[in-house]
């Protein structure tokens, strides 16, 4: 990991340093635009053909029905199951307290205003199946997806070598009562469930992290369906200072590099000590990694960025906008205040990121790319829209009429006028 010195770097040096940018971003967009086009002409028959050219499985169907995959949710493990019912109710907690009624105001004498939430009818969910299965992703969308009272729930997930989905994504399913799991990945996916095919329906949002062409699909389709978030490759960003633990700071980082060869993981360090002693423990736990070759390519991804104290280290995090935040330091309280962008946050040394990837009960459906800037992770908000409503009385329409009347006027719109004269007329 190579190693800067935050007071050394212009502006535009950590503007640069902040970019995601990847050299052939303009490849996956060509080739992503070629999938959603086909997709849109040739329907079933173009994921039929990319799920032999990219999942290497002839496929009989595009789907698994709910039989099947209560057959398949047979085989998973019990302490498998045990785990996974814990992290459903954590997450169901967690997200049901979401649910808010808003109250009826009075904006004025005789003029009541208010807003009602409604849930986005039919959502498409896309959950990962390539280098990792991701039932973790399922319950993050379909529980808050359920919750809001969505009516439809589209799923896709790539097809495995047998042409089935594991048991692990199976048991979500039943969990969940989902109907279908669509067999489709990739950029594929998020072309069926924005224009619909012959076997995948239309859907109104897609949801759900992917590679990079999943991420460009969902940019390329937002002219005709709602997407929860713009979103890459996944990120951590560490700050630690003097109290933090190197080997906990180093499990971190490589936590988020496993996920994939494009992933970065940051450390924000207030010295060059604690900086050298986070890499020997990163180079000495990264032998042992199964997913050792990934998340090595991830971390030469990736950078040490040496501050002289914790705030400006926040102060980096913010220009970084990570997707996930450990403060690894035992002044993260005073830290809190200072965060304005990050997708979510983990603190003090006994907080990892994976208690959030998987059952404290936080979403882990979070903007990447600098998005934390503007976005929010997935919540119960993100599947329901708010619909305003209004009510005049008689006492109302006088105590507004003049109001309306004088600023439509200003605009030259009489017709608007007209709507308010007539009533005050009557």
């Amino acid at each position: 990991m190579k190693i800067y010195n935050f007071k050394d770097l212009s502006k535009q040096e950590l503007k640069e340093l902040c970019s995601r940018s990847i050299a052939d971003d303009n490849l996956v967009k060509s080739r992503t635009e070629e999938i959603i086009n086909n997709v849109k002409s040739n329907g079933d028959n173009a994921l039929l053909s990319y799920a032999q050219q990219f999942d290497n499985i002839a496929l009989s169907s595009l789907f698994i029905g709910k039989e099947e995959l209560a057959e398949l949710a047979k085989q998973i493990p019990a302490e498998v199951k045990a785990a996974i019912d814990t992290a459903y109710q954590n997450i169901h907690t967690f997200h049901t307290s979401q649910l808010k009624t808003e109250d009826k105001i009075e904006t004025m004498p005789g003029v009541t205003c208010w807003r009602e939430a409604r849930a986005i009818e039919r959502v498409g969910l896309y959950i990962p199946g390539g280098t990792a299965v991701l039932p973790s992703t399922f319950l993050m969308l379909g529980i808050p997806a359920k919750i809001a009272g969505c009516k439809e729930i589209v799923v896709c997930s790539p097809p495995q070598s047998d042409g089935k989905v594991n048991c692990y994504i199976a048991y979500v399913a039943t969990l969940l009562n989902i109907e279908r799991v669509y067999l489709v990945g990739g950029a594929q996916a998020v072309a069926a469930m924005a224009y619909g095919t012959e076997t995948v329906p239309q859907v109104y949002k897609i949801f759900g992290p992917g590679n990079r062409y999943v991420t460009e699909a969902k940019k390329q389709v937002q002219n005709s369906v709602a997407i929860d978030m713009p979103a890459g490759p996944s990120e951590v960003l560490v700050l630690a200072d003097e109290t933090a633990n190197p080997s906990y700071v180093a499990a971190d980082l490589l936590a988020q590099a496993e996920h994939g060869t494009d992933s970065q993981s940051i450390l924000v360090v207030t010295s060059n000590k604690t900086a050298t002693e986070v890499i020997s423990e990163v180079e000495k736990q990264l032998t042992e990694l199964p997913r050792r070759d990934i998340a090595a390519a991830a971390i030469a991804n990736s950078y040490v960025m040496v501050v002289d104290d914790v705030h400006q280290g926040m102060e980096f995090s913010n220009l970084y906008a990570p997707e996930h935040l450990i403060l690894a330091t035992e002044k993260y309280e005073e830290l809190i205040p200072l965060i304005t962008n990050a997708g979510s946050v983990f603190l003090g040394n006994l907080t990892p990121e994976s208690a959030g990837d998987y059952a404290s009960g936080t979403n882990h459906t979070l903007p990447t790319s600098a998005f934390a800037k503007a976005y929010s992770g997935v919540s119960v908000d993100t599947f329901i829209k708010k619909i305003t409503f209004q009510h005049l009385s008689s006492n109302g329409l006088k105590n507004i009429g003049k109001t309306v009347e004088v600023l439509a006027e200003a605009e030259g719109l009489q017709a608007h006028k007209n709507a308010v004269t007539i009533r005050l007329q009557d």
